[in-house]
């Protein structure tokens, strides 16, 4: 039942940016499920990365108890979803062996949509219930690319595209890679789109504290992590949103997936600061 008693409706409404951070935008579910609670249906929706991936399942009109129910089923099995995501690769192990230059982990990010997105997200933006604006970045440009309109996978498949993990997209000679490189936080994409904007920032540091060498991977991911958090750190200083939420899931590593129950619990009390947010923000209206 929502707790709307408190709150009064607001003129523009509000905006939502999710950001990137890997497992940790799981987070994000708490967030959409604090605004379903309150009875508050986002006049927008930004994503960038895993934002992206989430953002879109909420834009398509899913409640944020649905879409935590898929996300822990889809993760409950680990041999079941390593053998999705091995069945999205690309590379080859041969690549290796006939000393090409190939990634064997590559992974097609618009095929691990398909066997990880819940049925209900539409192949098209215009069929979203909530306007939604996806974030990418273009390589050889060097600048953030936003969608809003057309085919939904591929977007979402570039501003998930993490480079070294999933191959970027290209669409009209353009290449496409994660949306985390230039927007981790896509608070400022939403300008003008709403009265208020809130922004769930789930970058940090790169996570577990056990003093050993980090893997290749976890090496890549963690640099990526640091240089994220310093990104936002160093944009929040102009015209920061109109609420900030940073879940403490900072303990938790990018491809901490099967630890999903985890990372919603530890993001549960963001829940009664969004709503203390929410109330500031709609009596001040």
């Amino acid at each position: 039942m929502s707790d709307t008693s408190v709150l009064r409706p607001v003129p523009g409404g509000f905006a939502v940016a999710l950001g990137a951070g890997g497992a940790r935008g799981l987070a994000h579910i708490v967030l959409i499920e604090a605004l379903d609670d309150l009875g508050i249906k986002p006049a927008a929706i930004a994503g960038s990365s895993m934002g992206a991936f989430v953002g879109a399942a909420w834009a398509a009109g899913m409640r944020g108890r649905d879409i935590r129910q898929h996300a822990l089923a889809r993760l409950r099995n680990r041999t079941g979803a390593l053998g999705r995501v091995m069945r999205a690769r690309v590379g080859r192990f041969t690549d290796l062996l006939g000393g090409q230059l190939g990634n064997p982990i590559l992974v097609d990010g618009e095929i691990l949509l398909d066997m990880f997105w819940p049925d209900v997200v539409p192949d098209r933006f215009e069929q979203l219930e909530i306007p939604f604006l996806c974030v990418a970045t273009d390589y050889f440009g060097g600048k953030e690319i936003v969608f809003d309109s057309g085919p939904l996978a591929p977007a979402v498949a570039a501003s998930i595209a993490i480079p070294g993990l999933l191959k970027p997209v290209e669409t009209n000679g353009t290449f496409l890679i994660d949306g985390g490189i230039l927007t981790p936080l896509p608070w400022r994409t939403l300008a003008g789109r709403a009265s208020f904007i809130l922004a769930c920032d789930v970058t940090g540091s790169p996570g577990a504290k056990e003093k050993t060498a980090p893997s290749p991977i976890e090496a890549l991911l963690g640099s990526s992590q640091i240089m994220q958090g310093a990104l936002v750190r160093n944009q929040l200083r102009d015209n920061p949103p109109d609420l900030l939420l940073r879940p403490a899931v900072d303990r938790f590593r990018a491809l901490d997936f099967f630890r999903a129950a985890a990372i919603l619990e530890a993001a549960a009390p963001m829940r009664d600061e969004i709503k203390r947010g929410i109330e500031r923000l709609t009596a001040a209206s």
